[in-house]
C-alpha cells in the first residue's frame, strides 16, 4: 500500500478530514499524522484558506519544492485559480479541491504511487552512476525525464545552452524507456548532415537510388525502429527536409530513396537545440508546425551558473574520472581554488568545467590543486568579466607552458617529460599533437 503524511492547516478542515482520509484508504493511500521530526516522503496538507500560515509551512515542510506536496484546498477549484500560482511558489507540487479528491480518490493514489516510482528511479545507481547533480533544480530535470521516459512515449525537445548535457540526458531518457523489447538510441547530429544526402541519412536508400548508391541501406529511422532517434542541433535542419521530416512525424511512415514502398516506423524522437525557435520561425528559417510537433515535451536545460551547488559534485566527479585515466592521485582542490570555481559564470557549461579539469589533472603535480594552479592570475572572475574565449586561451597557453618547460628540463625526451608529469607517453604525444607542439 502506498503511503503518505497529511496536514491540516485552518479550522475548518477538521470537520470533514476523518471522511476524506477513509475514503483515500479505500483507495489505496495509507495516511499518517505528520512528524515533523521525522519527515519522509510526499503527503498532503488540506487548508480552508491560503494565508502566510500556510505558505511558510509548504516553504518548510517541502524544502521549498524539494519534496512532493499535495494541496487539498475545501474550495472549488475554480474559486482557488488565484493562489494556485501563490501555493506551486511556495512549494507545493499540485493542488486539488476536496469535492475531486473525493469522486476520485484512486487518481489520488495513482499519483503519489507515480512520485513514489520516480524519486526511487532517481535514486537507482542506472541514474546514480550516469548523472551528476542534487540540486532542487537539477533534480526538477530528473524527474520529468524519468516521468516521461517511464510513463509517455511522447516526443521531447530538450533546449539550452552548449555544455548543459543534452546528450547525456537523451541518453538516460532512451535507457530509462521500460519496452521490453525496445530498439536502439541513434544519434544524429544534423549540422554533419549534407543537404543532398539527407534523406539518404534520415529515411534510408535503394540500391541504384542516386550516383554511388552501390547498396541499400537503412537511415536513421529504420535505425532507431522501435527506439529512440536522437536529433542534435535539429534547428541545423534544411527547410526541404522539415517538410518531410514532418510528415513522417505525423504518419509514422518511411519511404527510401528510390522506393514508393511505405515502412511503418514507432520511434521517440528527442530533438535537442541551443537556438532560439521563437526567432528562427519568425525569420521562416524553421516551420512552426514542425515545431509544434516536436516540442510535446519542452525541457530547458539549466546552465551550470544557476546550479552552482552542484559544482563540487562535477569537481570530484571529474577528479576521480581523470585520476583513472591518467592514473594520477589527485586528492582534491584546496577551498580557495573551489571558491574560484563556484564563484565562475562557466559559459561553456559543464563541457567547459570538464576540459579545465582535465587540464588540471594533467598539468597538478602535488595531491592538492591550489589557487595558484588556476590558470589566469587575476582568478576565474577574471575572465567572467573578459569572456570565455579568455579563458579558454589562457589555459592551452598555460598548459603550452608548463609541457615546453618539462619538456626542457628533461632534454627534449618525451618518454622522462610524460613520467614527470605523471602521464602515458601516449596521452602526452596526444596532448603534444592537439596543442601544434609535435
Amino acid at each position: 500500500m502506498i503511503k503518505a503524511w497529511y496536514h491540516v492547516s485552518g479550522d475548518k478542515v477538521s470537520s470533514i478530514l476523518r471522511s476524506a482520509l477513509q475514503v483515500l484508504q479505500k483507495a489505496g493511500l495509507e495516511t499518517y499524522p505528520l512528524n515533523p521530526k521525522a519527515l519522509s516522503g510526499p503527503g498532503l496538507v488540506f487548508f480552508s484558506a491560503a494565508d502566510a500560515g500556510l505558505y511558510d509551512f509548504l516553504k518548510e515542510v517541502s524544502r521549498s519544492g524539494f519534496e512532493r506536496v499535495l494541496a487539498v484546498t475545501l474550495a472549488p477549484l475554480l474559486s482557488a485559480q488565484s493562489t494556485a500560482w501563490n501555493l506551486l511558489k511556495a512549494g507545493a507540487s499540485d493542488l486539488i479541491s476536496l469535492d475531486l479528491l473525493l469522486a476520485r480518490p484512486e487518481s489520488v493514489t495513482a499519483r503519489f504511487a507515480r512520485w513514489q516510482h520516480i524519486d526511487e528511479a532517481i535514486h537507482s545507481p542506472l541514474i546514480k552512476n550516469a548523472i551528476v547533480g542534487s540540486s532542487f533544480s537539477w533534480i526538477s530535470v530528473l524527474r520529468l525525464i524519468v516521468e516521461v521516459a517511464q510513463f509517455t512515449d511522447a516526443d521531447v525537445l530538450l533546449e539550452g545552452e552548449t555544455g548543459t548535457g543534452k546528450e547525456v540526458l537523451a541518453r538516460l531518457l532512451h535507457n530509462l524507456d521500460p519496452r521490453p523489447d525496445k530498439g536502439e538510441l541513434v544519434v544524429l547530429d544534423c549540422t554533419t548532415i549534407v543537404p543532398e544526402l539527407s534523406g539518404s541519412e534520415f529515411f534510408g536508400h535503394e540500391r541504384g537510388a542516386f550516383t554511388g548508391a552501390v547498396n541499400a541501406r537503412n537511415g536513421a529511422f529504420a535505425l532507431a525502429d522501435g527506439g529512440t532517434l536522437f536529433l542534435d542541433e535539429i534547428g541545423c535542419m534544411s527547410a526541404a527536409m522539415q517538410s518531410k521530416f514532418l510528415r513522417v512525424l505525423e504518419d509514422k511512415v518511411i519511404e527510401r530513396l528510390g522506393s514508393e514502398k511505405g515502412i511503418p516506423v514507432d520511434v521517440r524522437i528527442i530533438s535537442a537545440t541551443n537556438i532560439d525557435f521563437a526567432k528562427e520561425i519568425k525569420a521562416g528559417k524553421f516551420r512552426q508546425d514542425l515545431f509544434y510537433r516536436l516540442n510535446v515535451i519542452p525541457l530547458q536545460l539549466i546552465p551550470l551558473r544557476e546550479r552552482k551547488d552542484d559544482i563540487p559534485l562535477f569537481v570530484q566527479y571529474f577528479l576521480d574520472k581523470f585520476n583513472k585515466e591518467l592514473n594520477k592521485k589527485i586528492k582534491g582542490l584546496s577551498a580557495a581554488a573551489l571558491g574560484q570555481l563556484t564563484a565562475y559564470d562557466w559559459p561553456g557549461n559543464v563541457r567547459e568545467l570538464q576540459n579545465l579539469l582535465e587540464r588540471l589533472v594533467v598539468l597538478a603535480d602535488g595531491e592538492t590543486i591550489e589557487e595558484i594552479d588556476l590558470p589566469l592570475p587575476g582568478g576565474f572572475n577574471a575572465a567572467t568579466a573578459t569572456g570565455g574565449g579568455t579563458l579558454k586561451a589562457s589555459l592551452l597557453e598555460h598548459e603550452k607552458a608548463v609541457i615546453m618547460k618539462v619538456l626542457a628540463e628533461n632534454g627534449n625526451n618525451r618518454s622522462l617529460a610524460a613520467k614527470a608529469l605523471g602521464l602515458p607517453r601516449s596521452t602526452f604525444c596526444s596532448r603534444l599533437e592537439s596543442l601544434g607542439l609535435s
